[in-house]
């Protein structure tokens, strides 16, 4: 008799099972995402109706002092723009209200991945972000912001007389103040490549000029389309990466934990 093949023990696991023991995991994470997920937009649509019903009036007012403090007269120049903005602006307080929550969230889900050592790390990281992020965005706002508003106002004095519309108003200060949020999380970023192994100390040192171009090029992107705004990022953002040289100097990459 012809024998096909060794006949497989009565406990040994079929091919089907061991498919389906592999694929358990996979969906398990999968399971795990839409959880986090559908919880940072539920977050996120709760934040945005506190933030339309409660801090919309005041976010608005404060956003809209450094125009009516010299004496210019916000306007709207469509019967939707003055809602549209309010949701505009609600929504991205919501996401800031919610953020605690939402990198609660996403700790929870990273966590298992991270080594016992990496878990220390990962806290101090996450407050060293967010205080930068914080930074970033009071220093544009408190130093950077206000001179390019008297410099387009200036620039603008007399060959028309302002008259700012909400909406575009608003969206301009969204757009020059929250790049600079997130361009103050460059030195992390550097440490993480670090630790990796992307990058390296030599590496950044060899890279300057051509990150200097780059810097620029992406606070073009990044800024509404005027050379003051862009200079006004890429100084900070290039001063910035030189901070980040001096964290790759001192930082070495990670050495994977033996595992018994």
């Amino acid at each position: 008799m012809h024998s096909w093949g060794k006949k497989q023990p009565d406990d040994a696991p079929s091919h089907d099972a061991q498919v389906d023991t592999a694929a358990q995991p996979l969906i398990s994470h999968l399971m795990a995402l839409r959880r986090l997920l559908v919880a940072c937009l539920i977050a996120i649509v709760a934040g945005f109706v506190v933030s339309f019903y409660v801090l919309c009036e005041p976010l608005l007012d404060f956003i809209t002092a450094p125009i009516e403090a010299r004496g210019i007269t916000i306007i709207y120049t469509a019967l939707s723009e003055a809602m549209t903005t309010k949701l505009k602006a609600s929504l991205v307080s919501g996401v800031v209200l919610v953020c605690p929550f939402i990198f609660y969230r996403v700790w929870a889900f990273i966590r298992p991945a991270l080594y016992e050592s990496e878990i220390r790390t990962f806290r101090l990281l996450f407050l060293l972000g967010l205080a930068l992020f914080l930074t970033g965005i009071v220093f544009c706002y408190r130093y950077v912001y206000g001179l390019a508003v008297n410099f387009f106002i200036v620039a603008g004095e007399n060959l028309a007389t302002p008259m700012l519309s909400i909406d575009k108003y608003v969206a301009f200060l969204f757009s020059f103040i929250l790049p600079f949020g997130v361009v103050f999380e460059l030195p992390i970023s550097v440490y993480i490549a670090t630790r990796k192994g992307w990058v390296s100390y030599e590496k950044l040192r060899g890279w300057r000029k051509f990150v200097f171009f780059g810097i620029f090029a992406l606070a073009a992107i990044l800024t509404p389309p005027d050379i003051i705004s862009q200079v006004m990022l890429g100084v900070p953002m290039y001063l910035l990466f030189e901070v980040g040289i001096q964290v790759s100097r001192f930082t070495k990459p990670r050495v994977p934990e033996k595992t018994d």
